[in-house]
């Protein structure tokens, strides 16, 4: 191969790399849970908090809350995670925002199929988002979790507006 198309294939590679959607996975050792829909792991050496990406579970004190967290703590306990990034990796809070797998199986996902959280749209971060809200449909029709009485009575954001801490 000439010097120019290797030059050209490192260029092309360079600007799949920087112009994609690339994410990428890193492991992280389950720490604690804070809520259905962030907990803590240790993270490249550090304790972080993360924020599951593309669902809004029910706050401490709302119905549910409790369920979804002992959902999300037994999807979680004593597992290593994969968490998947996506184009933003942080919010306004600082914390890490990903979706987390144990095996093949993600827990963003399975809180929405087990009607312990509801899909929500938060660009630009969205890569699962029709998934996502492929699971909660399909929640919804076979009556599960918070499904089975027809849903929260409010949406987690607007409880927290409620109720503020």
């Amino acid at each position: 191969m000439s010097f120019r198309n290797t030059l050209f294939l490192a260029s092309l590679i360079l600007a799949l790399f920087v112009f994609s959607d690339f994410s990428y996975a890193q492991n992280a050792r389950f720490l604690t849970l804070l809520d259905g829909d962030s907990m803590l792991v240790e993270y490249n050496g550090y304790s972080q908090e993360v924020r599951l990406i593309g669902i809004d579970a029910p706050e401490w004190g709302q119905e549910y809350g409790t369920q979804a967290k002992a959902y999300a703590m037994n999807f979680c306990f004593g597992k290593t995670l994969r968490l998947e990034l996506d184009k933003e990796k942080k919010d306004r809070y600082g914390r890490l925002l990903a979706y987390a797998y144990c095996g093949d199986h993600m827990l963003n996902e399975e809180m929405v199929r087990a009607g312990m959280a509801l899909a929500i749209k938060v660009k630009p971060n969205t890569r699962y988002y029709s998934l996502l809200k492929k699971a909660e449909e399909k929640a919804r029709v076979e009556r599960r979790g918070f499904w089975l009485r027809g849903g929260l009575k409010m949406p987690p954001a607007q409880w927290r507006k409620k109720h503020p801490k």
